[in-house]
């Protein structure tokens, strides 16, 4: 058994502990308040623009309207957009997307390689010897528009220039502060069929075929502005999604470590109560066995 010492160290190392992992509980908390927000004022913006997508791919002859739009026929080379953090203490949020990008592109019928968003990520992709592109790591902690618009940009890029027949964009799907998903959704060429469980589409309450658009000023023109631009505003929905995730495991990660910090410190009182009595009780008999001889000394003299 530990001596009193020993024990007592240990309860103030516990007691330091909590205290990080409360602080971290609270920052996370306050964290998790700004993404949500975030997220969710962005949410119905890109939901509309998947729409639009979605619209616009169903319109007749989409394999003329757009090279994004247009099926390849050929999947000899995919591009996994992964998005994970750059920090760890979260839980199994950064294990859970990573095993599931795993189980969806380990055994794949393409040769896959991956832009990885988040040090975490790109650390166990290099780990396992998977061919990543590029990297996006610290980025800011309420990133804009702007500030992630070179991610989606470039598996554009890559799937224009016919490096890569798929683009698939892998993250962290938010649902509430104690469910987060990972979700895979088939980014480049636009997939129509796949959008039916995440909107609704225009022509859902319609009767007949959908509507076909017209375009004004000229058609080409508004499709090359907006079908790179909605399929960046992807990229920065899942991205915000994935934070939001992140900051919501990150909480009930410091929140359960706390708990259990609090508990072990119980436990460890309880266990220096016990060495700290023991110990007394020891010096008693100490004392009263030092007593007892002395009486004896004297009585032989």
């Amino acid at each position: 058994m530990a001596n009193a010492r020993e024990v007592r160290l240990r309860i103030s190392s516990v007691k330091n502990i909590a205290q990080v992992t409360r602080a971290l509980q609270a920052v996370s908390a306050s964290k998790v308040r700004r993404a949500m927000q975030a997220m969710l004022n962005t949410r119905p913006y890109a939901t509309k623009a998947w729409q639009v997508l979605t619209h616009i791919a169903g319109q007749p002859g989409r394999e003329n309207l757009h090279p994004l739009l247009t099926p390849r026929q050929e999947n000899r080379q995919a591009l996994v957009v992964l998005i994970t953090s750059d920090r760890g203490l979260a839980g199994a949020y950064n294990t859970n997307v990573l095993r599931f990008a795993a189980s969806q592109f380990d055994h794949h019928s393409a040769s896959v390689s991956y832009l990885a968003v988040g040090r975490k990520g790109r650390d166990i992709l290099l780990r396992r010897r998977k061919p990543i592109i590029a990297e996006f790591s610290n980025l800011p902690a309420a990133p804009s528009f702007a500030d992630v618009s070179a991610i989606g940009r470039l598996a554009v890029d890559e799937f224009l220039a016919g490096n890569v027949d798929h683009v698939y964009l892998v993250y962290t799907d938010f649902v509430n502060m104690v469910r987060q998903n990972p979700t895979v959704k088939q980014l480049l060429p636009l997939e129509i069929g796949a959008s039916a469980d995440r909107v609704v589409a225009f022509s859902a309450s319609l009767q007949g075929p959908a509507a076909t658009y017209i375009y004004e000023p000229g058609e080409i023109e508004i499709l090359d502005e907006i079908v790179p631009r909605f399929t960046a505003l992807q990229v920065y929905q899942a991205i915000l999604e994935s934070l939001a995730s992140e900051h919501a495991a990150r909480m009930v990660a410091m929140k359960n470590a706390t708990d259990s910090a609090t508990e072990l410190v119980s436990v460890l009182q309880l266990e220096y109560n016990k060495v700290r009595q023991q110990s007394i009780t020891n010096e008693m008999l100490d004392i009263a066995g030092g007593a007892e001889a002395l009486v004896q000394a004297m009585q032989q003299q």
